[in-house]
């Protein structure tokens, strides 16, 4: 069989910067990320346009085109380097050491659950490397959109988006809290009108919790006239404690305070929200060998990790986590 001409012209290293470039869309970022200058990457491009004998991208201003060609080359790029994620995952599985990378984004609300998912997956597998990056629900859909993460997990998935694909994995519950001694308790027939009388305590625009909780208030036409931002969840927790208001949290998120009886559910119509946290994923980006094996991992345990966090709170059993480095011989 007659090899292909391109197999002795093209390098590994010529497609790294020629796919940072066309996921960055610019040389000076693509530059950054991998650690070269910038005329660094511009000869690799140069020498792979020379060696296609077709442009792959152009100027025009200070804006960067990608051309049909860099289209072209960077579906067969994503194949090649899945086809040798493929052959690292399967050398690894004969020595018995799987290994590689997993680079996972969760909203706010889901790192209440995203440790366990790790922990136990790292339990199974303690060579893979997992990173992990918290954000809110518009840094997630941001991250998404460069491709800057293996996964996603996140709630409120946007249902127009065909280029996503997708996995509820565990059911999140927004309810309404307050303090313990909270005077809407004692209501006959507290509503979410009643509920908006008070300073109502909310994540910065763009968390998935907010957006949550606005969607519900328009549609029972209930206006939100006294808001308080605050930058995480656990502020918010502590400011229902000191009573500066009340808020619409993730069940998950409040279960500790819960039962130590530090915070308090109010019962309101409409409520629980249901939410299901999902894995996430652009239908464009072949999961990496790992990516895939965290999947069929958890897919596999959804039942499990579903009852354990329906469960009263109380410490998990051990599962043979060692929280240790591995010690080399």
């Amino acid at each position: 069989m007659t090899m292909p001409r391109l197999l002795n012209r093209l390098t590994f290293r010529q497609l790294q910067v020629f796919q940072a470039v066309h996921r960055q869309h610019s040389y000076s970022r693509a530059a950054e990320e991998l650690g070269l200058t910038q005329p660094g990457v511009s000869a690799q491009i140069r020498q792979l346009e020379q060696a296609l004998g077709q442009p792959l991208f152009k100027y025009s201003g200070k804006t960067l085109h990608v051309l049909p060609a860099a289209d072209a080359l960077a579906a067969s790029i994503q194949a090649i380097f899945g086809q040798v994620s493929r052959l690292q995952m399967a050398l690894s599985d004969m020595a018995g050491t799987i290994s590689g990378e997993l680079n996972l984004a969760a909203v706010s609300t889901a790192q209440y659950v995203v440790p366990h998912l790790i922990a136990r997956f790292r339990a199974h597998h303690p060579n893979v490397q997992v990173r992990l990056k918290v954000c809110n629900r518009s840094q997630a859909l941001e991250r998404l959109a460069a491709r800057r993460d293996d996964l996603v997990i996140m709630a409120m998935v946007p249902e127009d988006d065909d280029n996503l694909v997708y996995m509820p994995i565990l059911e999140n519950e927004l309810i309404p809290v307050v303090w313990p001694g909270h005077p809407l308790l004692a209501a006959a027939a507290p509503t979410l009108e009643d509920l908006a009388q008070h300073y109502l305590l909310m994540r910065e625009p763009g968390s998935g919790v907010r957006t949550a909780f606005e969607q519900l208030a328009a549609e029972q036409d209930v206006p939100l006239a006294h808001t308080m931002e605050l930058g995480t969840n656990e502020a918010i927790k502590q400011g229902i404690m000191a009573h500066l208001g009340v808020a619409v949290l993730p069940r998950l998120a409040v279960k500790l305070e819960l039962g130590a009886g530090l915070l308090a559910e109010l019962p309101l119509p409409g409520f629980p929200m249901r939410r299901s946290w999902c894995t996430v994923y652009p239908r464009d980006r072949f999961p990496t060998p790992v990516t895939e094996l965290f999947l069929r991992f958890v897919r596999e345990r959804i039942g499990e990790f579903e009852a354990h966090f329906r469960a009263p709170a109380h410490p998990i059993p051990d599962h043979g986590v060692v929280c240790l480095p591995l010690q080399s011989l």
